[in-house]
């Protein structure tokens, strides 16, 4: 399924059991609400599909993978009610992926930004290029990684999370994310990592689809609270949106 347009696109290809499912924005794959909606979408729907036992998660291109919001709507926000929508757009996605019935393996081919690292740490196995640098640059535009914290936290700990969050203008390597618990391995090129996402995948796809089932549910115990928290989480966003700093920040 493909739907393309101004607010990106979206993919969905099925193969020997292995759903991938691509996401694109011409900025950066940054994600709009709409597209975020989508892809929310596609993943439920797929965690009910028999046909298939893993989901790869990609984007397109071979710049970023994914740049988190998109500036453009952050900027329309004009009130809490807009703020707390946007932002239950990623409290939704993480959820989608926690819940599926799929192990979901991640393709990070590139640098990640806010809610791309949120994603990348919402998929229960995920590869990288040693492009893949990460930031969370929430503070630096006057609001912060909230809603995706405890997706980021549950991977890296408190700790790596705090020393990112604070140094919200600076880059940590691939290496450094790999280290920390986000990344499972990288790789030297997008070459590379395509042959390891099939690999892999491929791998799990021969595995009994109930055990994968019940041994994503064991990776994911203690999150269940994860449905308000998160959203609780998004209304703390759609409050700062609204500050004149972040404003401010958003058209610099």
């Amino acid at each position: 399924m493909l739907t393309p347009d101004k607010n990106g696109t979206l993919l969905t290809t099925i193969e020997n059991k292995i759903a991938t499912v691509q996401f694109g924005h011409p900025a950066s794959n940054s994600f709009p609400r709409v597209l975020l909606d989508r892809l929310t979408n596609e993943l439920t729907f797929l965690s009910d599909n028999p046909e298939i036992s893993v989901i790869v998660l990609k984007s397109e291109g071979t710049g970023a993978f994914c740049a988190g919001a998109s500036f453009d709507e952050l900027l329309a926000v004009s009130t809490l009610e807009e703020g707390t929508r946007f932002f239950s757009g990623f409290a939704n996605l993480i959820n989608a992926m926690r819940t599926c019935k799929k192990i979901i393996v991640g393709r990070i081919h590139g640098k990640a930004v806010g809610g791309g690292v949120g994603i990348a740490a919402a998929c229960d196995y995920a590869l990288a290029t040693s492009e893949s640098a990460i930031k969370l640059s929430e503070l630096a535009i006057g609001i912060g990684p909230f809603v995706i914290e405890p997706a980021v936290s549950r991977k890296i700990g408190k700790m790596a999370m705090s020393e990112m969050t604070l140094d919200a203008h600076e880059w940590k390597s691939a290496s450094w994310a790999h280290q920390k618990g986000l990344f499972a391995k990288i790789v030297n090129s997008q070459e590379e990592l395509d042959k390891e996402v099939v690999a892999f995948s491929r791998k799990l796809a021969l595995y009994n689809p109930e055990a994968l089932y019940e041994i994503k549910k064991v990776f994911w115990e203690g999150t269940a609270h994860w449905d308000k928290l998160l959203k609780e989480r998004a209304a703390i966003s759609g409050k700062l949106v609204l500050s004149d700093f972040t404003k401010n920040a958003l058209i610099k």
